[in-house]
């Protein structure tokens, strides 16, 4: 009769299987760590915030109406609302219009007035008469009266009243006057002849020359 081998060896060995066989006992996350994660997720996937557009700017208002205001080649004279003057060298010759240099500008009104205006470049000049002499037409124009001298605006200034062969508008006046680098002249026909001066003065309270 064969001898049986012990007992608590085997056992052992079976149980030693046994615990090598059954699962590992899994580790539990640290919610502070899960948290973390999920936070920083989070923030991730928030956009950026769009940026403060620069502000928009706006134009200020000017200072002065520029109802009846022209203003081109450094200088702004008055004129009646209603009208508008044209650059009659341009007229001429598109490729040689008026310049700072030089220039003549005319505004109408049919029948009711007529405006015209040069300027001329003389540095040094402070009598403006030779540009009174040169808007005045020697063929329509005759100047009433005495020449008047006056002080505008710093300006030395000539005006003569005129009359004219032209039917429609037989009174008229003319002007010069020296500002910066340049000589002005300045010459209208109305029909009525208590319109001219208002008109004139009109012209040079709102002139202005760049100097």
């Amino acid at each position: 009769m064969k001898k049986r081998p012990p007992l608590l060896p085997t056992l052992s060995l079976i149980l030693f299987l046994l615990a090598s066989c059954s699962p590992k006992k899994i580790a539990t996350p640290d919610p502070n760590i899960l948290i973390s994660q999920a936070v920083s997720a989070t923030l991730a996937a928030i956009p950026p915030a769009t940026s403060v557009p620069p502000p928009t700017p706006y134009p200020t208002p000017t200072a002065v109406s520029l109802t009846g205001l022209y203003c081109e080649y450094q200088f702004c004279i008055g004129h009646p609302a209603g009208m508008a003057f044209y650059d009659h060298l341009a007229t001429i010759d598109l490729a040689a219009p008026s310049t700072y240099n030089k220039g003549f500008l005319y505004s109408y009104q049919i029948p009711n007035m007529i405006i015209s205006l040069i300027w001329l470049q003389a540095p040094d000049t402070s009598d403006p008469k030779f540009l009174l002499d040169t808007i005045l037409d020697d063929q329509a124009d005759s100047p009433t009266g005495s020449l008047e001298v006056k002080l505008i605006h710093d300006m030395n200034v000539v005006y003569t009243p005129i009359t004219t062969t032209i039917s429609e508008v037989p009174f008229g006046g003319a002007g010069a006057w020296t500002c910066g680098d340049r000589v002005f002249a300045w010459k209208v026909y109305t029909p009525q002849s208590e319109t001219v001066s208002p008109l004139f003065e009109e012209a040079l309270a709102r002139f202005t020359c760049g100097q």
